[in-house]
């Protein structure tokens, strides 16, 4: 099966590409069926290492840096080292991809306007709430930058407690409006999609796209660690060509 691949529908400069994995277009199988990407999840090595390497033909050459993802704000530069401990990644080189890995977390991903550097963040409610996007910005160096979000579970799915809404409305009282009420007391829908584009926003990003895809309800295409617990993980990866 041919990999389902998404591209962002974005201003980029002709020299950006970019793009979302989905569920569909690798040889895993049982919870991990089929494109899994992520090696910590259970499934078998060389399984993972054959959907990497189907992933691969759409890289044109460049290689992503596999990062170890740990709901912080340290920011790789030059896309990262294989393995190493952080949630974003800049580069300004042609033969590396900025990837990140996710099954309900925002993936959002960055390139100045006139294509010499492009920056990936991986922003679960943890690290968007510390400011990873923040520090992607000024790792990148500017703000006059694109941005979009790939696909995360939705305002409809998400539902946190009273310490994930707190830890918003304590940095920005604008932030309120990303959560209604939940289904029981002390519980909150929370909308990570408004709640990253008030922090781009925040910090002089004016070009945000994407949004709107939720990894929850679409089972059929994408991984949701929310609703099956065990599962694989897919990428968003952008790159220089």
């Amino acid at each position: 099966m041919k990999a389902d691949l998404i591209q962002p529908d974005w201003p980029a400069p002709a020299n950006v590409h970019a793009l979302s994995t989905t569920r569909k277009g690798g040889v895993s199988t049982g919870a991990y069926a089929s494109l899994n990407l992520g090696e910590h999840v259970g499934d078998f090595p060389q399984a993972v290492a054959t959907n990497r390497a189907e992933l691969q033909h759409s890289l044109q050459g460049a290689m992503p840096r596999w990062l170890s993802q740990v709901h912080g704000v340290r920011v790789a530069q030059d896309g990262g080292t294989s393995h190493a401990p952080a949630d974003a990644a800049v580069t300004a080189r042609h033969d590396v991809a900025c990837a990140i890995m996710t099954a309900d977390c925002l993936p959002v991903i960055f390139c100045d306007r006139q294509g010499t550097r492009v920056a990936a963040a991986h922003a679960g409610w943890r690290g968007l709430s510390a400011g990873v996007l923040e520090a992607t910005l000024e790792a990148m160096g500017t703000t006059d930058v694109l941005a979009w979000m790939g696909p995360a579970i939705g305002p409809q799915a998400y539902e946190v407690g009273d310490e994930v809404r707190r830890a918003f409305v304590t940095h920005s009282g604008e932030a309120a409006k990303a959560f209604t009420a939940g289904r029981s007391e002390g519980k909150w829908w929370c909308d990570l999609y408004m709640l990253a584009r008030q922090r781009l926003e925040a910090a002089g990003v004016q070009s945000i796209h994407g949004g709107g895809l939720c990894t929850f309800t679409d089972a059929e295409r994408f991984f949701s660690f929310r609703r099956d617990g065990q599962c694989g993980r897919m990428a968003t990866v952008i790159w220089l060509g």
